[in-house]
């Protein structure tokens, strides 16, 4: 598959935009067309409602997809650059080209959006690309193996099926560009084989993003209701999943009032017969948060009630990795100074959520504190903004996309520059060539220097 794809990437097939553009559409009807397949291999695979179906992994993908269409033709241009001293009759420019055949590994958690939406990014760069689905959702896994050779150019463009051991293979192979959704374990493997070719990489990984939430927010019942609702999605099993709040003794019993209400509004008194949550993916990751909190549980069903818990320490065994699942710990802090010394001390989250209506607060948060991305006053809503960037820092990942950034992410940026042969600007030049004297230097020195400024 990889020569394969390396044989059309060097005929050049991908360098043509319309056929960028045909390929985008195939995949939006591939998606379109098959609404409730995923939504049948999501049920299946861990019980996950449609309304997030729809949402959360084909609607997202589709408006991303429109986006990057809507904006191929400029992408693709040259962009002129500032003419300056010597080149004042050149032609300075950038222009983006793609880095050749890529590998997409997605995640078992979005199994649909983790995957397509760098695809699309892939694509619309100009790349041919080796996909490789996660395994852990199976029913998914089959049908994305059985629709893309049948939506999508099959010399360019091929699925990779399979466990651990395949993608352990896979990474043994050069690639031009590695694209990783998943755990920092694995991303750090990835990372590891990439650096054998010094292959460039983006890591989509996670961390332990917090909240700080304080008695100034404005309406309280909103305000939650937008946090759990962001906790909740998939049964908490999102990246950027607000996993702890921070917030004072005080408040603490106000917003737990407010949460265990509103849940109640969500899921019912019996969550577990609710047909907007989710399930655990498997049964390791059940006992992994098994072991973190006893709470109202069923392997079977591989259930775990949404459960807040109140007065956490700060070294409690839920601090200790990113819960990935329908708990919420409350840490108590003096103050949001406090709050954001805890965060600091702590690998640099992948998101970071405010709630508050105190500008001074929500920029204190901004300046002092570092995370792949920031929201005030709502959760994870940050993410449908096409102007912005998404991606994480030191462990949470490196890289981004999104927007314009999914293009960037997949292109290498060349300076280029076309000179004339404008007999004045060579005569300014000509004293770069030797044989050198001292004068050439001074003439030189002269015409390149650039006055510091105050």
């Amino acid at each position: 598959a990889i020569k394969r794809s390396r044989l059309a990437f060097d005929r050049n097939t991908t360098r043509n935009v319309e056929f960028r553009k045909q390929q985008l559409k195939a995949i939006h009807s591939l998606l379109s067309e098959n609404e409730e397949m995923f939504v049948d291999a999501l049920e299946l695979d861990f019980k996950k409602p449609k309304n997030e179906v729809i949402m959360n992994e084909l609607e997202v993908t589709k408006n991303d997809l429109v986006y990057q269409l809507d904006n191929i033709d400029d992408y693709v241009k040259r962009h002129a650059v500032e003419k300056e001293g010597f080149s004042v009759a050149d032609e300075p420019f950038l222009q983006y080209e793609p880095y050749g055949v890529v590998l997409v590994i997605g995640a078992w958690n979005y199994p649909v959006q983790l995957l397509f939406a760098p695809l699309v990014a892939a694509i619309t760069a100009g790349n041919c690309a080796l996909i490789k689905p996660s395994e852990m959702p199976r029913n998914t896994e089959h049908l994305i193996r059985e629709l893309i050779p049948q939506y999508l150019d099959n010399d360019c463009y091929h699925v990779i099926t399979g466990g651990p051991d395949v993608t352990t293979e896979l990474l043994k192979h050069k690639f031009d560009y590695i694209f990783f959704t998943g755990s920092t374990t694995v991303g750090r493997i990835v990372y590891e084989s990439a650096a054998k070719y010094l292959t460039p990489v983006t890591l989509e990984l996670g961390g332990k993003s917090p909240v700080w939430m304080d008695e100034t927010v404005e309406n309280l019942d909103v305000a939650v209701r937008r946090l759990l609702w962001a906790k909740m999605i998939n049964l908490g099993q999102t990246c950027i999943a607000p996993d702890y709040v921070i917030t004072t003794s005080k408040f603490q019993t106000i917003f737990i009032g407010t949460a265990i209400k509103i849940l109640n509004e969500f899921f019912g008194e019996r969550p577990q017969e609710s047909m907007s949550l989710a399930r655990i993916i498997n049964d390791r990751n059940f006992n992994r948060i098994q072991s973190l909190l006893s709470s109202t549980k069923d392997l079977e069903d591989k259930f775990i009630e949404p459960t807040i818990v109140a007065d956490v320490p700060f070294d409690d065994s839920l601090m200790s990795e990113e819960i990935f699942g329908p708990i919420l710990p409350v840490l108590i802090v003096r103050d949001a100074n406090e709050a954001i010394s805890f965060i600091r001390s702590r690998d640099k989250p992948l998101a970071l959520y405010v709630f508050s209506s105190d500008k001074i607060t929500i920029d204190k948060f901004v300046d002092r504190t570092s995370s792949g991305v920031f929201c005030a006053n709502d959760a994870i809503v940050n993410l449908l903004l096409d102007g912005l960037p998404f991606g994480g820092v030191g462990p949470s990942g490196t890289g981004r996309y999104h927007g314009k950034w999914s293009f960037e992410t997949f292109s290498h940026l060349k300076g280029s520059l076309i000179r004339s042969y404008n007999p004045e600007m060579e005569e300014i030049t000509k004293n770069r060539y030797p044989p050198f004297s001292e004068e050439k230097t001074e003439i030189m020195k002269m015409s390149m220097k650039k006055e510091l400024m105050n």
